[in-house]
């Protein structure tokens, strides 16, 4: 069969283009860009984020990298031990000022008594998103509402709108705003109680955690929270992780209330009659 000059060409030009897509995408992918994930819409035409959602991590045992180690209780075993984990700081490094780092030491050594969790208190922001239990995100043109399963605890987002503190809180005062693809909840108001993690990593009443909620698949959500706290760290840092959606059908959001659990830790000691270990 006989082929024209000008087929030939036309097949060597094609030839060409594919080869540089190929180089192309081979570049793209060596260099880690991809296109954006673009999720699903609300009727309002904002992204899709209600669900039911849980971490995988270890951060509330410890939001820095940490070794496995034994838990207070020596009675209860490997039940009540610290397990190995990776870390969410960005960096790895928490920049406490030096009196506050004798502080978070102090509250580690104590964490048994000191804790706020062991006394069902609210778990405040961001600590209630990596708790190891489910949360709910509830979304309308207006407000979004994130409902967590341990302690009953929750908070309304105000979509752009500027809440200003009343009183001083353990959730805070939520603002909220879209920008593109992520939900951006900027919050202040806190009290001073809550704690980061088991470890005893703390903030002021001066803390600001700003969170960014990004849809990278269906299924999942890249999570940043940036912390400021002037009263306590000399800068401003990060923590970053992924969470997941509840996939079990169907699927519901049950409450831990722990009150009742903690009772004896926090009022034990105005019994007549000390009550006997079970």
């Amino acid at each position: 069969m006989k082929v024209s000059r000008a087929t030939i060409l036309v097949v060597t030009a094609a030839a060409g283009a594919l080869a540089l897509a190929i180089l192309g995408l081979a570049a793209a992918s060596s260099s880690g860009q991809s296109a954006a994930y673009k999720a699903p819409r609300t009727p309002d035409g904002k992204p899709d984020l209600n669900g039911i959602w849980q971490v995988m991590n270890t951060a509330n045992w410890d939001i820095q990298d940490h070794d496995q180690r034994q838990g207070p209780l020596y009675a209860l075993g490997a039940a009540f031990s610290i397990p190995a984990g990776e870390g969410v700081v960005v960096g790895n490094e928490i920049p406490y000022q030096p009196d506050a780092l004798a502080k978070k030491k102090e509250n580690a050594e104590q964490w048994l008594k000191l804790d706020p969790e062991v006394k069902c208190y609210l778990p405040g922001i961001p600590r209630a998103t990596y708790m190891p239990y489910p949360f709910q995100i509830v979304q309308t043109p207006g407000h979004t509402l994130f409902a967590y399963a341990y302690a009953n605890a929750s908070r309304i987002v105000y979509m752009d709108q500027k809440v200003e503190p009343q009183i001083d809180t353990w959730m805070g005062y939520p603002s909220g705003r879209w920008d593109g693809e992520t939900l951006v909840i900027e919050s202040t108001g806190f009290n001073d109680l809550s704690w980061f993690d088991r470890a005893g990593n703390f903030h002021s009443d001066a803390l600001k955690v700003t969170e960014r909620f990004t849809p990278i698949s269906r299924d999942a959500l890249q999570y940043e929270a940036t912390i400021e706290d002037p009263k306590v760290f000399t800068r401003a840092w990060q923590m970053r992780m992924p969470i997941y959606r509840r996939l079990e059908q169907p699927s519901r959001l049950f409450r831990y209330n722990c009150v009742e659990f903690a009772e004896e830790v926090v009022y034990g000691h105005l019994r007549k009659t000390p009550k006997t270990s079970r």
